[in-house]
């Protein structure tokens, strides 16, 4: 059907070969230097267009996106960078927060960005690739976040933060 990737939950693990302290070492300069520290993940060698791949050495939990460098961090409610990889969550629309059209939707779009954070760091996910359809118009990787067989979009629709996907947007104002 498409891409699956699987994210662990984030486990400290100690380096046991010159490569693994390479790793680390660049982990943690570019922690040391990048705004947004708390999204970034150590990924290894594995492309994110792998079909079944496992992140093995998470640094830290996903976070807000802040600053230029974005590896994996939460944009809003519906867009996160993984892997460097800036994804569209397919299946939901959720609403604007750098482009509120007023304020009662920029205070939900802030929880569902909140949300999303939570969901992504509450155990591993799987990215499921959107039936027909890659990337959007802007070049976003289309994707369904999954756990255990259920859409982490539906959470929030289900809390009254996202709306399913109908394939336009719609006023939240």
């Amino acid at each position: 059907m498409g891409d699956v990737v699987k994210f662990q939950k984030p486990v400290v693990q100690h380096a046991k070969s010159s490569d693994g302290f390479v790793r680390t070492l660049i982990a943690a300069v570019v922690i040391a230097f990048g705004s947004g520290a708390a999204g970034y993940y150590l990924l290894g060698d594995i492309p994110l267009a792998t079909a079944a791949a496992t992140i093995t050495k998470p640094l830290t939990a996903y976070g807000v996106c802040s600053g230029s460098v974005r590896y994996h961090c939460v944009v809003d409610g519906d867009t996160l960078w993984i892997g460097g990889q800036k994804i569209r969550v397919a299946d939901i629309d959720t609403p604007e927060v750098s482009e509120p059209r007023c304020p009662s939707e920029l205070a939900l779009g802030n929880k569902a960005t909140a949300r999303l954070v939570e969901l992504v760091n509450e155990g591993p996910f799987e990215l499921k690739a959107w039936p027909g359809r890659d990337e959007d118009k802007y070049g976003r990787k289309l994707r369904v976040l999954v756990r255990d067989g259920h859409s982490l979009g539906d959470i929030l629709v289900s809390e009254g933060l996202a709306r399913t996907w109908t394939g336009r947007r719609q006023p939240w104002c």
